[in-house]
């Protein structure tokens, strides 16, 4: 639309502006022709003229020679005057109609460059008006663009969530199966007979077993440098006892582990592994059970035991295991309290201690004197600057005043700042020159 509505201006414009050149070329012709006309009539007269004066002459060539004289005379005058009055009447017809065409002229031109003068305003306001548009489009189009990449962020960051734990959840159960399987095979090589009668009785056993297997093997991974050791079947304990060891080989704690694959709770369990914990001298107790009591939905702690899931076991434990670390570094660092409390005594009262000390200081003096320098030299630059800006305005101010009382106060403007700038500048200004 707006390609069109500029092209129709334009070819407006264009046909105004040839048929306004057509129009000046025509008067143009035609003051040419009123002049040339103008100058074919002076000839006509002056040929007219002469055939008079012709007659005229051979009439008075019957006069006598003293007449012939003095008639010549007044023809010569006559005619030079009749030339004059002529030539002077037909140069103010023709400047008359010369000014009336040239002030024609000038008023169609003063008239087309008004109406060029509002073709142009109205075509500006017109572009100003579709870029504002196209600003706006712009605007717009890129707030929803950021909206949708915020949706889709947010979309994108629920659905990775959603997969990892549906991920997490799958290798949990692929774990377990693989490790159920490998048992199986194995124990169908080993004992073909007793897997036929465990298959008449239930796999509730087997799958225990797979999953007390599995439990170990993670621990073994998750920490390499831990004791896991396995309880033996037909002793009476947890089911996996693992020994936490820091980073130099030191025992600092026990976790006894014991897991269940029903599929319902059974809360003689937490007493049993109680029991297990005081008689082994355990820290903390994890009971891993594949169905979780009425009342958590999560892992948990439940009478002093922590009861989790086997996709939770990993994450439990590196909580545990650390808060058992922490606990054995807090109880190493009250040993031998005393004998630090002295040596640290004697370190702070050393000449190593007073040196050091001693070129810290001198450090932080020499940055805060060197500051201290910089700022003094700094404020003496400003104080001259502000001195001398004050002379300026008051100078200015003084001048000003003088314009204003010879020529008003809207004849010339010389503010040096805005008004409001110079009202807040004269208060400090007066308040220094009471302080000086």
């Amino acid at each position: 639309m707006t390609d069109d509505i500029k092209k129709e201006l334009r070819g407006e414009m264009i046909a105004y502006k040839n048929k306004k050149d057509e129009e000046v070329r025509l008067l143009q012709e035609k003051l040419a022709k009123e002049e040339l006309e103008t100058s074919e009539k002076i000839s006509l007269a002056t040929k007219k003229k002469e055939e008079e004066f012709q007659q005229t002459l051979a009439a008075a060539s019957k006069l006598s020679q003293e007449r012939e004289d003095s008639l010549n005379k007044k023809l010569i005058e006559e005619k030079k005057q009749l030339q004059l009055s002529l030539e002077e009447s037909i140069r103010k017809s023709i400047s008359a109609d010369f000014d009336n065409q040239l002030r024609l002229l000038q008023q169609s031109n003063r008239d087309n460059e008004e109406k060029l003068k509002l073709s142009r305003q109205k075509e500006l306001e017109f572009l100003q008006k579709e870029q504002e548009l196209k600003n706006k489009e712009e605007e717009l189009e890129l707030s929803v663009q950021r909206k949708l990449q915020d949706e889709r962020s947010k979309l994108s960051e629920e659905i990775r969530k959603l997969e990892e734990q549906k991920t997490a959840s799958r290798e949990a159960d692929l774990q377990l199966r693989m490790k159920e399987l490998e048992k199986q095979l194995e124990d169908q090589k080993r004992l073909a007979e007793e897997m036929r009668r465990k298959a008449d009785q239930g796999s509730t056993q087997l799958q225990g077993e797979v999953q007390e297997l599995a439990l170990e093997e993670l621990l073994r991974s998750t920490f390499p440098f831990d004791e896991i050791s396995e309880v033996i079947k037909g002793k009476r304990g947890a089911d996996c006892v693992q020994i936490v060891r820091n980073q130099l080989g030191q025992e600092c704690g026990k976790i006894i582990y014991e897991s269940k694959r029903t599929e319902a709770f059974q809360n003689d369990w937490v007493e049993k592994l109680k029991s297990d914990m005081r008689k082994q001298g355990a820290h903390v107790a994890i009971l891993v059970t594949k169905s979780l009591p009425k009342d958590m939905n999560s892992f948990g702690e439940k009478q002093g035991i922590w009861i989790c899931s086997f996709s939770e076991v990993k994450a439990l434990s590196f909580i545990l295991r650390d808060g058992i670390l922490k606990l054995f570094n807090a109880s190493k660092s009250q040993e031998n309290k005393g004998d630090k409390v002295h040596m640290l005594y004697d370190y702070l009262t050393s000449t190593e201690f007073s040196e050091q000390w001693k070129a810290i200081r001198e450090g932080f003096m020499s940055m805060k004197n060197s500051i201290q320098r910089e700022r003094d030299a700094m404020e003496k630059l400003w104080k001259a600057r502000e001195k001398q800006l004050e002379k300026v305005l008051l100078n200015a101010a003084h001048i000003r005043g003088s314009v204003e009382g010879i020529a008003g106060n809207d004849a010339i403007s010389l503010n040096l700042l805005d008004d409001t700038d110079e009202e807040v500048q004269a208060i400090p200004s007066s308040n220094s020159e009471q302080d000086s």
